[in-house]
């Protein structure tokens, strides 16, 4: 008894020691990147809210037009008929968008066989924040979309395809179809047997691309870092004893202003090079004005997918990810 009574009185006294259970409270820089976060997800959900608000405004004016259109029908005879030619014009629509997909499909699936063969690595994810990543998943949408709509596609690749960045890419619709490799392993283990023809792409590379090699495989580092891990992608590539190489852009143009690329503007460049075989035609068909000036440079560095910034137009990028939901 006197012992459960000594026992009972130490945890009293432990207890009483113990201080309230509180959360520490965040650092400055804590709170800055949680109040980001906050107002990331209230934009995100008012961007949400104005285009389902703009599809119901453009459904009804659609809808207010058709029935416009059949009140001012001078017979039952003219109604009919133009019922009739609207369900043929809506046949014509599928089976036109059937025979694209069906294009695409071959025309990628021989990619697979044939294509250069480009991969983007996202191994990196563990270095951003949920809206960065985000920001690299609208990006990766955009590629699928540009490389579908290529004659001669690339055989994309997508390694370190796991965790927070692999919930994201699911979220996608389609995604599961999509006609691209998926890899939860490295690129260095998924393709170990051609590591000799592995090519990083990175702005610190001396070596400058001057032609694409179909036996080589080009990696592009999927990382927004916003200039946090400057030099990240060289040091990796020099780690794992593979090659780099740079974009030849200082010898074409000179950039106005960032001389950083997204990943799914580096993976358009290389796409529109193996069509045209022209760096500077793929340059100033990819690169936005606002980032380039109007005389060539010998100074400017490389430009890869390594320092990342999602500033690509916003139009643009909502019709191209309306094409690849549509095109599944």
């Amino acid at each position: 008894m006197e012992e459960e009574k000594g026992t009972e009185q130490n945890e009293q006294i432990t207890m009483e020691k113990q201080p309230n259970s509180q959360p520490a409270p965040l650092s400055k820089n804590a709170q800055k990147k949680l109040l980001k976060q906050q107002k990331w997800e209230a934009k995100k959900l008012e961007k949400k809210a104005q285009v389902k608000e703009q599809k119901m405004k453009e459904a009804e004016r659609k809808r207010k037009e058709w029935e416009e259109k059949l009140s001012i029908c001078a017979s039952e005879e003219e109604r009919l008929k133009l019922i009739e030619s609207r369900r043929e014009l809506r046949k014509e629509r599928m089976e036109k968008r059937a025979e694209e997909k069906e294009d695409k499909v071959q025309r990628l699936s021989k990619a697979k066989e044939s294509g250069q063969n480009i991969v983007i690595d996202l191994e990196f994810a563990d270095l951003m924040t949920t809206s960065e990543i985000h920001s690299l998943v609208q990006q990766i949408m955009y590629c699928y979309a540009v490389n579908g709509r290529c004659t001669s596609p690339g055989h994309l690749w997508l390694t370190g395809c796991r965790g927070e960045m692999e919930n994201q890419l699911q979220r996608l619709p389609g995604f599961d179809k999509w006609i691209i490799e998926k890899e939860s392993q490295s690129y260095i283990d998924a393709l170990q047997d051609q590591k000799e023809n592995l090519v990083y792409l990175t702005a610190d590379s001396e070596t400058v691309l001057d032609e694409l090699d179909l036996k080589k495989i080009y990696i592009i580092g999927g990382l927004v870092d916003r200039n946090r891990w400057k030099g990240i992608t060289m040091k990796k590539a020099n780690e794992q004893g593979i090659q780099t190489a740079k974009l030849p852009i200082g010898s074409y143009l000179k950039m106005s202003s960032s001389q950083v690329l997204t990943v799914n503007q580096v993976v358009e460049i290389l796409l529109k090079f193996v069509e045209t075989k022209d760096w500077k035609a793929s340059f100033f068909q990819v690169i936005p004005q606002r980032k380039r000036g109007e005389t060539d440079s010998e100074d400017l560095q490389g430009v890869d997918g390594e320092e990342l910034e999602n500033e690509y137009d916003q139009s643009e990028k909502k019709k191209q990810c309306i094409e690849v939901h549509s095109t599944q």
